[in-house]
């Protein structure tokens, strides 16, 4: 008879790291109008009017707010598009990213 050595095989679970997320982050001014900030919510984001219009006041209340979270790279790009939006219509509304915590 003969001995038969069984070897235990270990699998490595690979897993995918989740990319981080970076916020886009509204401005407050005190010169581009509200209607217009609700313009860009609804074009660049695609939100209803009435949530374009909490976020736009929370960031006329409170200096800013975080509009939402995407990649670094579709947050960049969205930030940019909406910021170059209203530079083309003559108004210094911005919006910018940072890392989600």
């Amino acid at each position: 008879m003969t001995d038969i050595k069984t070897v235990q095989r270990t699998e490595e679970a690979v897993k995918t790291a989740r990319p981080k997320m970076h916020k886009v982050i509204l401005l407050n001014d005190d010169y581009t109008p509200r209607r217009f900030v609700v313009r860009v919510l609804k074009a660049e984001f695609r939100m209803p009017e009435s949530v374009a219009d909490r976020v736009m006041l929370t960031a006329h209340q409170r200096g800013a707010c975080v509009v939402a979270v995407f990649t670094k790279e579709i947050a960049e790009e969205k930030a940019t598009r909406a910021t170059d939006m209203a530079r083309a219509e003559g108004y210094p509304l911005m919006f910018t990213t940072e890392p989600e915590e």
